[in-house]
């Protein structure tokens, strides 16, 4: 995956299986891990594109990578099964908690950049690490808040994860501007401290603002700021991949198209549509 380029690509899912399916140039998609089985029948479309050789990466978003409990080796598993069966070259998953004692939260929730809390992750990507055949990408996420015991900046905190578990980064950089912007500072200052080399492929997603703080929605199309920071980033370092994330709300094919034609335009890799 780090050596070569696939250029620009989307989140598969059933609702926008045909719109997928029919994109000429697509190398790359995405597909929640959860929602493929590890034995028996994959999703209608899902497996046209593993076999006319679309690169299909199992996105993760229940191991609870951040959790204070290790990580359950049935959901590992099914990762890893996943992954097998779609050939994946690579795997992703969070920076996040989604349980704690049992309690699920069904949201991502931001971790405090404690050295508690990177001992935390770190011991639960190497569990992960451990039964999987394939390198793992890991995505910072958006949050609304930071915790007030924070020990790290955010760049030094991912950091240290990236170098203590060899893991791959998944940028997103919707979540990059969605956290300056709520906090008031500049998004492009996180790239200056990120090891820009290390990563795998990267998010765009489009978001909105409500009672004056941007959430991160992947609902709305991707705002041109975002799109702006998507060209800073290629222009220091072009990632193999870039890949638009919609979880609902779906515009009509033509919206569709023109989001990914302005991705493409943003990082300099050729149209897919």
């Amino acid at each position: 995956m780090t050596s070569s380029e696939y250029g620009v690509g989307i989140g598969w899912r059933p609702e926008i299986a045909g719109f997928v399916a029919e994109l000429p140039g697509l190398r790359f998609a995405e597909v929640v891990a959860e929602s493929v089985p590890a034995r028996g029948d994959l999703p209608p479309g899902l497996d046209e594109l593993r076999d006319r050789g679309v690169a299909v990466v199992p996105h993760g978003v229940r191991l609870s990578l951040g959790g204070a409990d290790p990580v359950e080796p049935e959901r590992v598993q099914h990762l890893a099964a996943v992954a097998d069966r779609l050939g994946a070259p690579l795997v992703s998953e969070h920076i996040a908690f989604v349980r704690a004692a049992g309690v699920e939260a069904g949201h991502l929730l931001p971790l405090p950049r404690s050295r508690e809390a990177v001992d935390a992750v770190v011991a639960n990507v190497r569990r992960t690490q451990a039964a999987l055949d394939v390198p793992i990408a890991l995505e910072p996420i958006a949050a609304l808040f930071d915790w007030p015991d924070d020990e790290l900046d955010e760049g030094a905190f991912l950091t240290e994860i990236l170098d203590r578990t060899g893991a791959l980064l998944l940028l997103d950089v919707a979540n990059v501007y969605a956290n300056a912007r709520n906090r008031g500072t500049d998004p492009a200052e996180l790239l200056d401290h990120l090891p820009l080399g290390r990563v795998a492929y990267v998010h765009v997603a489009g978001g909105a603002e409500h009672g004056g703080l941007y959430h991160d929605t992947h609902t709305d199309a991707v705002p041109r700021p975002v799109l702006d920071l998507l060209a800073e980033l290629c222009a220091r370092h072009r990632p193999p991949a870039v890949l638009l994330e919609r979880d609902g709300d779906y515009p009509p094919a033509a919206e569709l198209r023109d989001e990914l034609d302005a991705i493409a335009k943003a990082s300099g890799y050729p149209a897919v549509t």
